[in-house]
């Protein structure tokens, strides 16, 4: 499966890019690699309800629609890692000091510069379908919201990107992992997934239930979760919203 000759459906303005290929997705009226992009959205959503603040016309924000029934409901935050890596690539071909910072967004230094929301839903032991949602910043120079460190391309390059073609370069990305994912080639994914993380290896400040700690991440469990070793040797497995990076 590839994306090559898809063309993108393009919005002047939605409520939400998931949103409207989760409609696409209930009317049958979806193909696989499907690109939702819009210029502007009403309600972009990221994590936990968190809204996704971008000017419009100057940022990517697109949804991908993807059918990934050959992978195991388990093995789900794959989706999130293929995602993530396609991000990955697009930005270390711009900028040199690029992560991914568990679980869904990508860091250029300290700062964050793209979010992913993954929709999945579920038929029996296997994913059914997959909404990847993702906000990238590219040409937006001023940030309104109280988020703590956003910051874009254009900020750190001084170059203007056409948002479509940045669209058609991810899309790519993405089933260039996706299709691997779909060989079975997990272990590769997980590994490359890991090797650039924010702050593997690192020993860093980390907040959980309220107690702040140092520890180091040594590795991303099965189910996605964030394996920390502290101090003391003791590796503790944290879902997501279990633990927060202290920045």
């Amino acid at each position: 499966m590839n994306n090559k000759g898809k063309t993108p459906i393009i919005l002047a303005e939605v409520d939400s890019t998931n949103n409207y290929a989760n409609h696409l997705i209930l009317s049958e009226a979806a193909e696989e690699g499907t690109v939702v992009l819009a210029h502007y959205q009403e309600k972009g959503r990221g994590q936990v309800g968190n809204q996704w603040e971008s000017e419009a016309g100057k940022n990517l924000l697109c949804s991908v629609i993807l059918y990934p029934k050959f992978l195991l409901a388990e093995h789900q935050f794959f989706i999130s890692k293929a995602v993530s890596l396609a991000l990955y690539d697009f930005l270390k071909n711009e900028i040199g000091n690029v992560t991914i910072k568990w679980p869904n967004d990508l860091y250029a230094g300290k700062e964050k510069i793209a979010g992913i929301l993954i929709e999945n839903a579920i038929k029996g032991k296997f994913l059914l379908q997959s909404v990847a949602g993702i906000g990238l910043n590219l040409n937006q120079e001023k940030f309104l919201s109280d988020a703590p460190n956003p910051v874009s391309l254009k900020q750190l390059t001084s170059k203007k990107y056409n948002v479509e073609e940045v669209a058609g370069i991810f899309s790519e990305r993405l089933f260039f992992w996706y299709n691997k994912l779909k060989k079975g080639n997990l272990e590769e994914i997980a590994a490359v997934y890991f090797s650039h993380l924010f702050r593997v290896g690192k020993w860093s400040r980390y907040r959980g239930k309220d107690i702040e700690f140092e520890g180091r991440i040594v590795g991303v469990g099965e189910y996605g979760q964030l394996m920390l070793e502290n101090r003391q040797g003791k590796i503790t497995n944290y879902m997501f919203k279990e633990v927060e990076f202290v920045l």
